[in-house]
């Protein structure tokens, strides 16, 4: 097991600093506040305070280590998910799985690790007016990644539920591809989406906050960033919400103040802080826009033991269908899917007889997963993010005719590489689909369902898009540096930048932009900020 750097770096001196300690009315100072410690936020955390800077990293959910992981589900999903992985759009018909807690949603996703597809920049620079995000500059800045996270292909062979995926498309002459996953010493326990127990994944949490911390950066937990004030288009404050251990609002308030704001909070609640903090928006353009890589679930029965749960969660995927041929389609990404109890219970439909039937036979399931890749061409699905009453976030993503064409074609898909790949049944996830016991039959029913929303499961866990860049401010809020176009001490580097959804699991993806963009930054401020000294004043 690695060590948890924790330990031995808060006895040397690190400033890990719960919000919740801190007395009402509290004012901190830095050069610059980074909000978010996902993957965009510590990555240029650690560059910025490489670079000398102060640095100030504000993270709404807890510090969770090593030790806090207990592989549970009724722990890991409040402790370490926004809204206890219970999340949905407004219409209720999409789950969205998101992390909260330090580290953002490295510390819980599946390890994947896939660099921007081509295509999807092409189309960037062609569509959105994005400048300068080619495969050839980002090619140095992946790399760098790579070498930092210990990302490259899993060299251990696919744990059965991954080998079904694999088996089953090859038997169809369907092509498939080892992932890479950002692992060092990896136990092939199979629960990365609970937090890793022995420090194996280089999330953000094990990675870039550490190193941050190191270089003299703080790191305030529990703190929820809600309102930026502004003057003369300059950020001047950030407002915060102080959380208390149960996660619920504290009726504490800090108040931060710097010289540059980093905004890496995420596609929903970076664009929910611009809105709540009513920024010059002439276009109409924050919130909108959103992506989710919507995503349809396919359960298999098998006679032998599959054991979804135990080994590396994700090792194989296809593309063979991301890129359709006719362009007027939504192409789709293939990939298996871990299973464990609650996440079963709750990813499937049916009650009484059927579902305990189904969860006894939790050992026997295999599940596919196709991410429907979303924001291309005028008929896509597409999100926006607006505030409730009470400055609360909420995405209205319906779910159009396009998707559910591309839905059918997915189930149909999953359905004919389970039976390839020796699947007894196959069971797609929508309410009322009986267990098919051949392909022809699965053929049969599938094109003669009609899929729909609230019926048909669909799950995202990428969140893409509604701050999006461009070189153009009718296309984008922040360029393709990740600068606002309206207040120049503020950056946007997170996954709200992508003007669409990518076609790939998007942690490497932010990393590699953010890598291009933050080193624009650092050139930016250096001889502009001062050093301030670091106070903790008390009102």
């Amino acid at each position: 097991m690695i060590p948890d750097p924790y330990l031995a770096g808060i006895e040397s001196g690190w400033q890990c600093i719960n919000a919740d300690t801190l007395a009402d009315k509290t004012q901190l100072t830095a050069e610059v506040v980074v909000i978010g410690s996902g993957a965009g936020g510590a990555s240029a955390a650690q560059a910025l305070s490489e670079a000398g800077f102060d640095v100030l990293i504000v993270e709404a959910g807890g510090l969770k280590r090593s030790e806090d992981f207990q592989l549970e589900e009724r722990q890991a999903y409040p402790d370490l998910y926004q809204q206890s992985a219970a999340m949905t759009n407004r219409q209720q018909s999409v789950g969205i799985m998101q992390g909260r807690s330090v580290g953002g949603s490295t510390t819980v996703n599946w390890t994947t690790s896939i660099r921007t597809p081509t295509a999807t920049l092409d189309y960037w620079a062609e569509h959105h007016k994005v400048k300068g995000l080619s495969p050839q500059t980002l090619t140095p800045y992946f790399e760098a990644a790579e070498a930092r996270l210990s990302i490259k292909p899993w060299p251990v062979p696919p744990n059965p539920n991954n080998r079904v995926l694999r088996d089953g498309c090859q038997q169809l002459g369907w092509q498939t591809t080892v992932i890479s996953r950002n692992v060092k010493g990896c136990w092939n326990l199979g629960y990365c989406g609970l937090g890793c127990p022995v420090n194996a994944k280089q999330s953000m949490l094990l990675t870039s906050i550490p190193a941050a911390l190191d270089n003299g950066a703080r790191l305030l937990s529990q703190a929820e960033a809600w309102q930026l004030k502004a003057k003369d288009g300059v950020i001047t404050s950030l407002s915060v919400r102080v959380m208390n251990s149960a996660r619920r609002d504290s009726g504490k308030r800090l108040t931060l103040k710097a010289q540059h704001f980093v905004l890496a909070g995420g596609a929903i609640n970076t664009p929910a802080l611009l809105l709540r903090s009513e920024l010059e928006d002439p276009h109409a353009i924050l919130g909108k826009g959103t992506c989710l890589h919507p995503s349809l679930i396919s359960a298999a029965i098998f006679d032998e033991p599959i054991k979804a749960h135990a080994g590396a969660p994700q090792s194989i995927y296809s593309d063979q269908f991301l890129w359709p041929e006719d362009p007027q389609q939504l192409g789709f990404k293939l990939e298996a899917a871990p299973l464990h109890p609650v996440l079963l219970a709750s990813k499937s439909f049916g009650f009484g007889q059927f579902h305990a039937d189904l969860m006894k036979r939790f050992n026997q399931l295999q599940a596919c997963i196709a991410l429907v890749r979303d924001g291309f061409g005028a008929d896509t699905p597409s999100g926006q993010v607006r505030l409730d009453e009470f400055g609360q976030p909420h995405l209205d993503y319906p779910l159009n005719p396009n998707f559910w064409d591309a839905a059918k074609r997915a189930f149909l898909a999953m359905a004919e590489l389970q039976f390839a790949g020796g699947a007894k049944q196959v069971l797609p996830i929508h309410d009322g689909m009986p267990m098919l016991n051949s392909w022809s039959e699965a053929r049969r029913v599938i094109q003669s369902t009609e899929l729909q929303a609230l019926h048909t499961q669909v799950a995202s866990a990428h969140v893409m898009g509604g701050c999006p860049m461009s070189e153009d401010p009718n296309l984008g809020w922040v360029n393709s540096l990740g600068e606002s176009h309206y207040y120049n001490n503020l950056n946007v580097f997170d996954g709200s930048l992508f003007p669409t959804s990518l076609g790939a699991n998007p942690q490497l993806s932010i990393y590699g932009v953010v890598g291009y963009q933050v080193e624009a930054l650092i050139q930016k401020l250096k001889g502009q900020l001062r050093v301030d000294i670091r106070q903790v004043q008390t009102s």
